[in-house]
């Protein structure tokens, strides 16, 4: 069974305001607020226009018990265009925030974020770039805890429908103190019926983008 990739924790925006002192005082009544507007892409094909869904799969206990879960914000940094799905997957470049995880569950997620990618070096996001080789197979050059790996991955194109699958071993990217310090908060609920807590370092994820 074909296993996957795709991706994300936690990212707080603050913007600070200052005034300098002024004899006289402006009348902003007559101001408009600033306001970001995030235009759709007018190609035929654009990520950032999709579906998208990134889903995973972890796993605890001896036994290799599957935990989903899914990252709910996925962000196009630059590319993601195209006149076909594959010319607008290709060379894609994204950011996930770790922050938009969701287990169904809000203390696992609080766990994950804090005891697991709140363990890592500067990774309030996971970042990458998606590279298509021919018509079944690619990659991702995915960043996290400060380092980047290379992730092979398999896909499908199915009408406008996008669907990548691969593995990762999180230990690739020096995870074992966070993957460590998960399993010790977790550390019943992660126990088998052999009385052995565990919690594996393989995660699947799978992307699919509808278009």
């Amino acid at each position: 069974m074909k296993k996957v990739f795709t991706v994300a924790v936690l990212v707080v925006l603050a913007l600070n305001f200052s005034a300098c002192k002024s004899e006289k005082r402006p009348d902003y009544s007559k101001e408009t607020p600033n306001e970001v507007v995030k235009k759709k892409s007018t190609a035929p094909f654009a990520v950032k226009n999709a579906k998208n869904e990134i889903n995973f799969t972890a796993y605890k206990t001896t036994d290799k018990v599957p935990v989903g879960g899914q990252f709910k914000k996925v962000d196009v940094i630059s590319g993601g265009e195209g006149n076909s799905v594959k010319e607008a997957i290709h060379n894609t470049e994204f950011s996930i925030p770790v922050s938009s995880i969701f287990t169904k569950d809000t203390s696992r997620d609080y766990k994950i974020k804090k005891f697991f990618f709140g363990v890592m070096d500067k990774t309030k996001l996971l970042s990458g770039k998606l590279v298509i080789e021919n018509d079944s197979t690619g990659y991702t050059n995915l960043k996290m805890n400060g380092i980047t790996k290379k992730v092979p991955f398999s896909y499908t194109i199915e009408g406008r429908i996008f669907s990548m699958e691969a593995t990762m071993d999180v230990n690739s990217w020096n995870a074992l103190e966070a993957l460590n310090s998960l399993n010790t908060v977790c550390k019943d609920l992660h126990k088998g019926a052999d009385g052995v807590s565990k919690t594996w370092s393989e995660v699947a994820l799978n992307i699919t983008s509808k278009f």
